[in-house]
């Protein structure tokens, strides 16, 4: 494959050729390969990732600036840059690594990708190497969600679980599938309040774990992405009335059902006091009366009763004695 094709792709044209060469060569192919190159283009790589995330991102911190630049220096975002431009064309591998497949091994194409970092520098200087890597990462940068990159799928997981005040997940072992050397684990992820229940497998328990944590957490996103917004703000206020010892908040046919109770037992009420009232105005009537009827009999003449008492007994007078 014709070198200039690379170039172009990389940015930059080789002022010594047999740098370019050496850094395209694998110690599989001949005494001078490019490991040396590598471990150039690896600090150089490092420092210009953190010059640019340090531009990139003015208000985060150095904990995760640091964890950011981990995750796009490692071996796979390499490798993925490496694809993008082709890279495994133009490698220069022995034979037995070209029949094994050596040209599509991630870690040939991410070493020889640092080792043309190295070569850049050698050739050009640091700005040369700098511009070079700004370019092949413009495209990753733009798409860094620095909050969540390097973040495994158990720490996302989690992180979304605290931020809605849901217990954390529970993972379980399930079965082991294989020979002891070659053993494939099925792992359960439950989160019983969103009632989410799915399974991963991996090598290991923790890969099965973060496979499974994967998939929880997509399922998560996608239920909160199907509740309506509506219904969310519905739920969350009425969670903060029952906090604060307020009723339930209520829909309206609800509120109208109420209200026509409210009213019933308003009128059952009214009518009660109704009968109270007559009740206490009987009673007061009766009480009255008994106490009148007393004073009546002792006010009315006794004359009547005298007169038969002297019709029943006449007076007899005793007339004095004349000598």
């Amino acid at each position: 494959m014709d070198d200039q094709l690379l170039q172009k792709r990389l940015g930059h044209v080789f002022k010594d050729a047999a740098l370019l060469q050496q850094a395209l060569t694998h110690r599989s192919h001949s005494v001078l390969h490019n490991e040396r190159l590598e471990f150039l283009g690896d600090s150089i790589l490092n420092c210009v990732v953190a010059s640019l995330l340090f531009e990139s991102f003015a208000t985060i911190d150095e904990g995760d600036l640091s964890r950011v630049r981990a995750n796009l220096v490692k071996q796979q975002s390499l490798y993925e840059i490496a694809q993008r431009i082709e890279l495994s064309q133009f490698l220069r591998l022995g034979e037995g690594e070209l029949k094994s497949g050596g040209f599509r091994r991630p870690s040939i194409l991410a070493d020889t990708l640092e080792a043309l970092f190295g070569a850049i520098f050698l050739d050009a200087g640091f700005d040369a190497a700098r511009e070079v890597i700004r370019g092949l990462y413009a495209p990753v940068l733009v798409s860094v969600d620095p909050t969540t990159l390097g973040k495994d799928a158990k720490t996302l997981l989690q992180e979304f679980l605290q931020s809605k005040k849901i217990a954390l997940p529970q993972y379980n072992v399930v079965a082991t599938h294989g020979a002891a050397h070659n053993q494939e684990f099925e792992i359960e992820c439950l989160v019983p309040k969103l009632e989410i229940q799915v399974f991963g497998t991996g090598g290991s328990r923790r890969a099965g774990e973060q496979a499974a944590a994967k998939l929880a957490l997509e399922t998560a996103l996608a239920m909160l992405a199907k509740t309506p917004a509506a219904a969310r703000k519905s739920k969350q206020r009425t969670a903060q009335l029952k906090l604060a010892g307020i009723a339930t908040v209520q829909t309206e046919p609800a509120k109208d059902a109420g209200k026509d109770a409210a009213k019933e037992s308003g009128k059952e009420v009214a009518k009660e006091v109704t009968k109270e009232v007559a009740k206490d105005k009987q009673s007061a009537s009766g009480k009255q009366k008994s106490l009148l009827e007393p004073a009546a009999a002792q006010a009315s003449p006794a004359t009547p009763a005298t007169d038969n008492a002297t019709q029943q007994h006449p007076t007899h007078t005793t007339q004095p004695k004349t000598a």
